[in-house]
């Protein structure tokens, strides 16, 4: 209905809704990452911000630069989240400021899926269908490609 702006670098994934009411915009800023199933209708995300899995963010709410917001959590229509932060819950509250090791690392993960999409366009060929499950088939190992998940990355 309304402008839908996704900016360089934006990583929008699976099962994401991105919807507005019509001559509202909703925007992501450059380098923003949006997590599988996320929504976000009327809204702002900036740059280098990360949306949880499963976060809903509503109508006129602003995301700022470097931000995050946790999965599962409801940005109410309206709420800014300042820059640098890390916000969770239903509805969203700000908890605290990221750490730099926290701001590193949603950095990496953006990159991380930057070489998937490199990867995924350079390697794909048409294929039959199996007609059953090969158990003995090579797996991809992504372990060179995927950054760790942030409890993982913590714990180090």
């Amino acid at each position: 209905m309304g402008p839908i702006i996704l900016a360089e670098g934006v990583s929008v994934q699976d099962n994401c809704v991105v919807h507005s009411f019509p001559e509202i915009e909703t925007v992501v800023e450059r380098q923003g990452h949006i997590g599988h199933s996320a929504i976000l209708h009327g809204c702002r995300v900036g740059n280098d911000a990360l949306v949880g899995m499963h976060t809903v963010v509503m109508d006129g709410a602003v995301i700022g630069d470097n931000a995050m917001v946790a999965a599962m959590s409801l940005v109410k229509a309206g709420f800014e989240i300042p820059p640098r932060v890390l916000a969770a819950g239903i509805p969203a509250r700000i908890l605290r400021n990221l750490t730099s090791d926290e701001q590193a690392w949603m950095k990496q993960g953006a990159q991380a899926y930057k070489r998937l999409t490199s990867r995924s366009l350079a390697s794909l060929k048409p294929v039959a269908p199996l007609p059953q499950v090969d158990k003995a088939k090579k797996r991809l190992n992504c372990s060179r490609i995927l950054s760790q998940a942030l409890h993982e990355f913590k714990q180090r």
